[in-house]
């Protein structure tokens, strides 16, 4: 018995995975992965250390800095590096100040490259650009080591000195094999683009989680939730084949004169954590939603398309949703907390997917479960509280790590209660008959 019960005691200190959530309890430090990977950048690509697709990567970059990671791909794969860069809370940025991830082929051909900055609210928060290696495209093909370059935009006079201006990175690599039979090459030509009307009803508390890893799994339904300035939450929305997702986030009314330039920012990011689109909200104090444009019904085909927020909605999946308050509101409109209302419809009809000619990696990337199904359309949030995963495999890893004080003390609960039974039990039988 008390080898069961210290077996249940001692698991807290076994699984590691809950510590980046409880550092980030604060709404201001960014969630790293569970288990991530550290990796050193180098300045060159022939010393660049190795990303595996599939496995989660953390490392750091300085002032102006360019490091160069390695990637060994297949020639039918499309390779997606998303790099999530992690500035300092007390760091002082620039609208233009941000990161450039591209990826190169061994000769330094670029093959794709995006970027990703702060913008007009001024307020140092984490910031993703995803790099792209896309198979039968006319360049960068073929088998062999390719390299991607992460490099810092600083403007100039922004940042603050020292060790602490070092930006923290996550890099969470991912590769989508080809179908295996051949389907449209151009893009759908038509879907609604009409913004639908607000959803009603009366809304639900959902403290969003403090990174992807950590995102909030949220299905259709309102949403409702308090900020501080200078907080960011993640959550995730299923988004199955042909579904269209629509969303906004309305800021509560507060006391206090002035404007403030990008007060609250809505972003959207698709399953491999690749830009779709987003929406700044300038403020005075008034109630006013920020909007996202709705994207098209979720279609391989939509890769074909130019602008980000069609070619982005390519495969279905997880789509993240990113809240993000101001640090400059503090001034104005004081700590709060701000009330925060996210509306989230997905409408339209499921349908199957491609038939991929291999496996993604990782392999759960680009399928939704069927309760992750039944969650899109009743809002339910399928009983994973505010720590579910960044993806299947995510979600995983913190219910394997995550298990709490809580939960161990129900546990040596049960066990205490079953074996005094089983004693009282023995002593029963041992007891003389009248």
């Amino acid at each position: 018995m008390l080898s069961g019960l210290c077996a249940l005691l001692v698991l807290p200190t076994v699984g590691t995975a809950t510590a980046p959530a409880a550092a980030a309890e604060d709404g201001r430090s960014y969630a790293f992965a569970p288990g991530a990977r550290d990796v050193a950048g180098a300045s060159d690509p022939a010393t660049a250390e190795r990303l595996d697709p599939g496995r989660i990567y953390r490392s750091s970059l300085p002032r102006n800095g360019r490091l160069y990671y390695r990637l060994d791909l297949t020639a039918a794969d499309t390779a997606y590096v998303p790099v999530t860069a992690v500035p300092p809370a007390n760091a002082t940025v620039s609208a233009t100040d941000g990161i450039r991830v591209s990826v190169q082929d061994a000769h330094g051909t670029p093959c794709g490259y995006a970027a990703a900055r702060f913008g007009a609210g001024l307020s140092p928060r984490p910031v993703t650009a995803l790099g792209l290696r896309e198979a039968g495209k006319t360049l960068c093909q073929g088998k062999g080591p390719y390299y991607v370059l992460v490099q810092r935009l600083d403007a100039e006079g922004s940042g603050t000195s020292g060790p602490a201006q070092r930006w923290g990175l996550e890099i969470a690599p991912a590769t989508e094999p080809r179908p295996a039979r051949a389907g449209a090459t151009s893009a759908p030509q038509t879907w609604d683009s009409a913004t639908p009307e607000p959803l009603g009803g009366t809304p639900r508390d959902a403290s969003g989680g403090t990174g992807f890893a950590s995102a909030r799994p949220l299905g259709q339904g309102v949403w409702r939730t308090g900020l501080v300035p200078g907080e960011t939450r993640f959550y995730k929305v299923p988004v199955d084949w042909g579904r269209q997702l629509n969303a906004s986030a309305e800021l509560d009314g507060a006391s206090g004169h002035g404007y403030v330039g990008g007060a609250l920012n809505l972003s959207l990011y698709n399953p491999v954590r690749g830009y779709v689109e987003d929406a700044a909200l300038g403020y005075t104090g008034i109630r006013k939603p920020a909007v996202l444009a709705p994207p098209p019904p979720v279609d391989y085909a939509n890769r074909y398309a130019a602008p980000a927020g069609v070619t982005s909605v390519r495969f279905a999946g997880d789509y993240y949703l990113v809240l993000h308050l101001s640090e400059q509101l503090t001034g104005l409109y004081g700590r709060g907390p701000f009330g925060v209302t996210l509306r989230v419809r997905v409408a339209g009809r499921a349908h199957a997917g491609p038939q991929y000619a291999g496996r993604p990696v990782p392999g759960d990337a680009f399928t939704l479960t069927g309760p992750d199904r039944a969650a899109a359309l009743t809002g339910s949030t399928g009983g994973t509280g505010s720590t579910g995963g960044g993806g299947g495999s995510g979600m995983k890893l913190v219910a394997i790590g995550g298990i709490g004080s809580g939960t161990v003390l129900l546990l040596v609960l049960a066990v205490w209660t079953v074996t005094a039974r089983r004693v009282q039990t023995r002593v029963n039988a041992q007891k003389p008959t009248a």
